[in-house]
């Protein structure tokens, strides 16, 4: 436990100043964070992190975080995602020439991986230029969903959520989590409004993305018991990987801009 508090301390003096300041070192600090994540990817499906995959996937992922403003520098034929497009061909075509050591199924997981882990970092660039606010709004919800669930689970779980994946996990703390991120959101919703967007409109958000935060933290937990690992990594003490800390963010920065909130 003193190991889990030093590091989330150490994190947060890191990662605050950063989300606050904005801009490029946002920027930055996405693209670093998606191409640990990439790795940890890599190593659970025991691949080098220096290999011609890596390098491939790692630049695919970097095209998909940076920012649409980046777009500019390419040919008026060209976007970012045909680039990506032309990469994944590259992963493919290796596959013919790589002697069987890297197969159709290690393209197929580096491509799915850098759909996932980047679109859920660009979003996380998306949502900081919304405004801090924006941001801190998603950070808010996945943080209280997270503790309300572990907390209410520990002392009420009952029924296994999905034991097939993630056995320490109950309906009773994913409900408890959800409940208490609603009122805890929407009183710092009535302070500090969120867009244009009515009290109600957020709480009924609030609800929505917690939903999808339980949902990428599960998604996260079938991947790594897919890959018989514990944490997808080591780089955060007493944590676990960049995937084990951000896998709700990944899927609810995403689902804000589906629903038009950014």
């Amino acid at each position: 436990m003193k190991q889990r508090v030093i590091t989330a301390v150490v994190a947060l003096i890191i990662f605050i100043p950063i989300i606050i300041a904005g801009g490029i070192w946002v920027d930055i600090a996405a693209a670093v964070l998606g191409l640990v994540a990439l790795s940890e990817l890599l190593v659970m499906r025991k691949r080098l992190i220096i290999s011609p995959e890596a390098i491939l996937s790692g630049i695919a992922i970097l095209l998909v975080i940076l920012p649409d403003v980046w777009q500019s520098i390419l040919p008026a034929h060209l976007d970012l995602t045909f680039i990506v497009y032309l990469i994944v061909i590259l992963l493919l075509m290796y596959t013919v020439f790589s002697k069987n050591r890297f197969s159709f199924d290690d393209a197929a997981v580096l491509t799915i991986g850098t759909i996932y882990i980047g679109f859920g970092f660009h979003y996380f660039i998306v949502a900081r230029a919304a405004g801090l606010d924006t941001l801190f709004f998603a950070l808010l919800i996945v943080w209280i969903t997270d503790s309300g669930a572990y907390m209410i689970g520990r002392k009420l779980g009952r029924n296994k959520l999905a034991p097939h994946v993630s056995p320490n996990k109950t309906w009773e703390g994913s409900i408890g989590g959800t409940v208490v991120a609603t009122i805890i959101v929407g009183v710092f919703a009535y302070f500090y409004p969120q867009g244009n967007y009515s009290l109600l409109t957020t709480v009924l958000l609030t609800i929505v993305l917690s939903v999808f935060g339980q949902l990428g933290d599960l998604v996260e937990s079938a991947l790594k018991r897919y890959y018989g690992v514990k944490d997808s990594g080591k780089i955060l003490p007493g944590h676990g990987g960049i995937l084990d800390r951000f896998d709700s963010l990944l899927l609810v920065l995403p689902a804000l801009h589906l629903l038009g909130f950014i």
